[in-house]
């Protein structure tokens, strides 16, 4: 009927005076001490999150192929964690266009291009040593990697690589163990394609080359002075040894090498940028064969103990040598002894490579 009950109150846009619209109300200021934690959970959740899946996509890619349970005769351990580095000559994986443009041929089977002990210390002073291919051994009493076999002890003496060649790893690092006294704990290994794989994917490493070498075997032609290696430039460095003296030469330029690789993978560059590190951590990963054992704390430990050797902090060096016999390299025991037996106490080692 249009009969109005009441009157609104001056001013609430009801009535006289007002504007027609519904009263305001107040907006609570906001919340920002809420905002900001709720904000942080969210970012450690994610992170949190990101690192598992990293873990398991990391560890999921690992090739723990080598059973060192099968390994006999083992010496006792010591302090400290050892380590038995090896870059084979592994084409698994490569094409064609690959073995051409890498220079590896297409030999048959594996064997071992470089060899390294990494002692990682319990409380600092990690030592790098390298094992020349051509070093002068005795091959033990062995069990057959697979056939369960046991090969006496025939006193045979040859070269430390061919170990590998007869019977892999496990022979390997029985012969390492038998002609040193020292136990390895873990056991790595990386193939050609791999190695080129990470030193393309850091985006190259740079090398200060000291004197200009050429080797048709292994593909280098380097000049003096620095320069960026790519893969296949870095892969020919490395492995590099006709155009040397001694395999000693070539150990050495290994141990620079990984220097220098060791600190690219390390920048913020390649740990903080996802498009470098995931290609870096898959192309590494993907290649690396190790013991059934070895979890991805192990990968990460000898990386960064790896990386303070290279860089300086710790000691880097060949096994002492004291002569040579039909052409291979002779270690010299007393030293050699001496050498185990520092390691075993993670003291300082003193022992000198005459080099």
């Amino acid at each position: 009927t249009g009969q109005v009950y009441g009157r609104p109150a001056a001013g609430d846009g009801g009535g006289p005076g007002g504007d027609g619209r519904p009263p305001r109300v107040a907006r609570p200021a906001p919340n920002w001490r809420k905002r900001i934690k709720w904000t942080a959970i969210t970012l450690v959740s994610v992170l949190v999150v990101t690192s598992v899946i990293t873990y398991f996509w990391a560890d999921s890619k690992l090739k723990r192929e080598v059973d060192l349970s099968k390994v006999i005769e083992r010496p006792e351990g010591g302090a400290g964690t050892n380590y038995l580095i090896v870059g084979s000559d592994s084409r698994e994986g490569m094409t064609a266009e690959d073995k051409k443009r890498l220079h590896t041929g297409s030999a048959d089977g594996k064997r071992t291009d470089s060899m390294m002990i990494l002692h990682v210390a319990d409380d600092g002073g990690n030592t790098m040593i390298s094992l020349p291919r051509d070093s002068n051994v005795t091959i033990p009493s062995f069990k057959g990697a697979e056939s369960g076999k046991l090969y006496p002890n025939q006193g045979r003496q040859t070269k430390l690589n061919a170990a590998y060649a007869e019977d892999g790893p496990e022979l390997l690092v029985r012969t390492v163990e038998y002609n040193t006294g020292l136990r390895i704990d873990h056991y790595a290994e990386i193939g050609f394609g791999g190695f080129a794989k990470i030193v393309d994917a850091v985006g190259g490493v740079e090398m200060d080359i000291p004197k200009a070498f050429k080797d048709k075997w292994s593909g280098a032609d380097f000049e003096k002075g620095k320069q960026t290696l790519d893969g296949q430039e870095a892969l020919a460095f490395v492995r590099t040894r006709h155009a040397f003296s001694s395999d000693l030469d070539r150990t050495k330029n290994q141990q620079k090498f990984l220097a220098a690789l060791a600190h690219q993978a390390a920048t913020p560059g390649t740990v903080m940028n996802p498009f470098k590190l995931y290609p870096t951590m898959g192309a590494g990963l993907d290649t690396l064969v190790v013991d059934k054992d070895m979890g991805l704390f192990d990968v990460a430990s000898m990386f960064w103990a790896m990386k303070g050797v290279t860089g300086g902090e710790g000691k880097s060096m060949n096994m002492p040598i004291s002569g040579s016999v039909g052409g291979n390299l002779v270690w010299d025991k007393a030293k050699v002894k001496q050498l185990v037996k520092e390691l075993n106490n993670d003291e300082k080692v003193t022992v000198s490579d005459n080099r």
